[in-house]
């Protein structure tokens, strides 16, 4: 499974708390600077999680708004690793929460 992680500068234990929700693989946008506005999703993308407290505010709306668009399911989460894996645990559109009902 493939992640989408937009904001933090750093991950520190995120991604093993990833791993234990199946996502082997993400990729990693910082969200602070005004460029990063122009990229887009990658197509192979499961689930993307915004880091809610070290992002750009316009960066927010438009990860948002494209993930509406594609269907993939928007986790927003502050960069604590509980918060994150609460966040994650109660997102009943996700994929790997999918599997296990």
């Amino acid at each position: 499974m493939k992640a989408l992680l937009v904001g933090a500068d750093r991950l520190g234990n995120i991604p093993e708390a990833l791993e234990s929700f199946g996502i082997k693989e993400y990729t990693h946008w910082t969200g602070r600077k005004k460029g990063m506005r122009r990229m887009e999703i990658p197509e192979e993308t499961d689930v993307i999680i915004v880091f809610t407290d070290f992002i750009e505010h316009n960066m927010t709306k438009l990860v948002k708004d494209q993930a509406k668009q594609m269907k993939i399911p928007c986790v927003f989460s502050r960069r604590a690793c509980s918060d994150l894996v609460n966040k994650l645990e109660g997102c009943s559109s996700c994929p790997f929460n999918a599997r296990k009902q």
